[in-house]
């Protein structure tokens, strides 16, 4: 077992999503370091020689495609964060609500398209993979724009928008349907003064597994759940044979995910950070370009001039 699934099962056996690190946890990964670079053209160097790039994203990457992250001062769904609803609590208390919540998030992403960033990504997978290089895209979004993009390699450890699992059965199921049940129809308006809808749970989205018809709820990990640990291996295997990791657009401050580049960096290998801003982790890093994803991301994906292109 490497370093990384030692340390990483240790730990993932007691975070669960949406818990920020302890002051000794975070003490732990902490290593000397001098400050990171901003030097693009030594980025590049570093990008052409890679073969295995796993690039980590965040609620960053996505907010340049108008994607509402519900967290920080406004972030409210009518009068609740999305930490009062993302709940197994909250569904088992009033499911007509938190499917509300949900329903209006589909609703918002079905208009939603991917930004430069998305696209650089998924250009960059597409051409070194003609090269027998590869590039896998862990990310902790739900909205699918990487998908939409056109990644490929893509492990989405918080789940998706438009999967539901069946509270009986626990099928797992992609929807992309509008509305995903017609109760829902015209309900989830995020305005503080709507009123709940209060949809009987039977008309409620339902699952159609011969002879099942039990509630659905959204396929993603809410606040207090584990991750899924088949996704969590695939992770691990991908981390340990990287020999470049770039975080784009994430604050490194939520477990499990804020543990995967500051792992990767101190086995030796070069991590660069796309952010707006510095994060707790920026000073593990080789490398720190602040700015939006869409303008820093794609020049330093473009095609590097050593690069053989078939």
């Amino acid at each position: 077992m490497s370093l990384f699934q030692f340390t990483a099962r240790r730990l993932v056996s007691q975070a669960y999503c949406g818990l920020k690190a302890s002051s000794s946890r975070k003490h732990k990964f902490c290593m000397e370091m001098a400050r990171p670079s901003s030097n693009m053209a030594d980025f590049r160097e570093v990008f052409a020689k890679a073969k295995h790039i796993v690039i980590i994203t965040g609620a960053g990457v996505s907010a340049e495609s108008g994607v509402p992250t519900f967290r920080g001062a406004g972030g409210f769904w009518r009068k609740w964060q999305a930490q009062e609803l993302a709940t197994p609590e909250a569904f088992a208390r009033n499911p007509s609500r938190v499917w509300e919540f949900y329903h209006y998030r589909r609703e918002v992403m079905l208009s939603k398209h991917p930004n430069p960033a998305h696209i650089a990504i998924a250009e960059c997978e597409k051409r070194l993979s003609k090269q027998g290089r590869s590039v896998v895209v862990i990310t902790q979004n739900i909205d699918e724009l990487h998908r939409k993009a056109g990644t490929k390699h893509l492990l989405e450890i918080h789940g998706s928008l438009f999967k539901t699992r069946c509270t009986n059965c626990g099928n797992v199921a992609a929807n992309y349907r509008s509305p995903i049940c017609p109760a829902l129809a015209g309900k989830g308006a995020p305005d503080p003064e709507t009123e709940d809808a209060a949809i009987p749970v039977e008309e409620l989205p339902q699952c159609e597994e011969d002879g099942c018809n039990g509630l659905l709820r959204p396929h993603v990990v809410w606040f207090g759940e584990t991750l899924d640990p088949d996704i969590l291996t695939e992770v691990e295997k991908e981390l340990d044979i990287c020999d470049l990791c770039l975080v784009v657009g994430t604050s490194s401050v939520v477990y499990p995910a804020a543990m995967f580049a500051p792992q990767v960096s101190a086995r030796g290998v070069p991590v660069a950070e796309f952010n707006m801003e510095a994060t707790p982790a920026t000073d593990r890093f080789r490398f720190h370009f602040s700015g939006p994803c869409g303008t820093t991301l794609p020049p330093a994906l473009a095609r590097h001039e050593t690069e053989i292109i078939s």
